[in-house]
């Protein structure tokens, strides 16, 4: 691993740096749903109009992420990741001037760009360190990452409350100029630049799309994933309408997951070098779904409380804690030559296939008394995870 000194372009980023920068992709996708029911009342529409501003956001970061993976393998990774934050400032002016619900829609969804943090951050990573060394690290610096989605919603209710909703997005401002100024000084170039012309990086997708442990990998964090996506599109109005908390308490309790999902982090930092990947993955699975099995049991039993139904979705954080560094150390590790290629396809399916759960989950739960349809819909996506999991071991299944 090459040296590393802090805030100097021409060595490898900080891990801090990465963690920040990681943490705002988090943050942007999550500080603002306390304020969902109040945007809607704001530009009168429905609930689930504005619930687009999830799954649709998803659905952008998806496909945006089969371009900045090639490109990154291309030209680099410091180049696009400051062009994705120039970008990410200007949509985020957008939300705060859009006159409609549909420009505000639109500027929302463009603000995906910024999921190039994320994608590019692991990619970084992955080009420090190889195997299992990078899931260890990539679970060191998502640990620090998930400060932010539990910090992201407690912020945006506290805004909310106080100055409006809008005040979340002046806050993602802020905090990306800050980001942007601090990757200017301190990302220094990882990856050797690719031959050939950017057409040349889409022909040699095909060399993963044969290699059966990407899309082991790939769909085993697609699905665990997707539990998670699935509660960030039904939770608000579970918090809301059906537990009747305002923005400030929704935004509390938003807090119980993210600290599942730092402990499960730690574990992946301090064990997945010893017991390797897949171990660590087949772990991360069972756990994501025993969560949901025991809220699922009280559910049908009339006890579940808001306490209980967010503090077992933290079980269930944990869970994936411990599968998603694995699984997205198991993509790139497939073929490192195309690490930010990988990270990006890897990163399309699991943030598409976010988006599909959590528009399904929104649709689910819309005008339930209980949060019965949106248990099934989590649990469903965490048991596909496990035989996925299942086929990432290496030889003959």
């Amino acid at each position: 691993m090459p040296p590393v000194r802090f805030l100097d372009p021409a060595t490898p980023p900080h891990i801090a740096t990465l963690v920040i920068l990681s943490g705002l992709s988090a943050l942007t996708m999550n500080i603002f749903l306390p304020s969902i029911p109040g945007i809607a009342r704001h530009y009168g529409v429905d609930y689930a109009v504005i619930q687009l501003a999830v799954s649709g956001y998803l659905a952008f970061s998806g496909a945006l992420q089969l371009i900045i993976g090639p490109l990154s393998d291309r030209f680099g990774r410091r180049p696009v990741v400051l062009g994705a934050l120039a970008l990410f400032l200007l949509m985020t002016l957008g939300t705060l001037l859009a006159p409609t619900a549909g420009l505000f829609l639109l500027f929302r969804m463009l603000q995906a760009v910024v999921v190039s943090g994320l994608v590019l951050g692991r990619a970084v990573v992955r080009d420090m360190v190889p195997g299992a060394q990078a899931a260890a690290m990539i679970g060191y610096v998502t640990m620090g990452m998930a400060l932010a989605p539990m910090v992201g919603p407690l912020i945006g209710g506290v805004l909310d409350e106080f100055f409006g909703w809008k005040a979340s997005f002046v806050f993602l401002g802020v905090a990306g100029l800050a980001v942007m100024v601090l990757c200017w000084f301190d990302l220094g170039e990882t990856a050797a630049r690719g031959s050939g012309g950017f057409r040349d990086q889409f022909r040699r997708y095909p060399q993963l799309f044969g290699a059966r442990q990407f899309w082991a990998f790939a769909l085993a964090s697609t699905f665990s994933s997707g539990a998670f996506f699935a509660y960030i599109g039904g939770a608000p109005y579970v918090g809301a309408t059906v537990y009747g908390l305002g923005p400030a308490q929704i935004g509390l309790h938003f807090a119980l997951p993210a600290v599942g999902y730092m402990g499960g982090n730690f574990l992946t930092g301090r064990y997945s070098v010893r017991l390797g990947m897949e171990r660590m993955a087949l772990a991360g699975a069972l756990f994501t779904a025993l969560p949901l099995l025991a809220s699922l049991a009280l559910q049908m039993a009339g006890l579940l409380t808001p306490l209980a139904f967010f503090g077992l979705v933290g079980g269930m954080a944990f869970g994936n804690g411990l599968i998603l560094p694995n699984a997205n150390a198991g993509m790139m590790s497939v073929r490192p030559e195309l690490a930010g290629t990988a990270s990006g396809l890897g990163g399309m399916l699991t943030i598409g296939g976010g988006a599909l759960f959590a528009a399904l989950a929104a649709w689910a739960i819309a005008g339930a008394d209980s949060a019965l349809p949106l248990l099934l819909v989590m649990l469903g996506a965490a048991l596909a995870s496990i035989p996925c999991v299942l086929m990432a071991r290496p030889g003959p299944l």
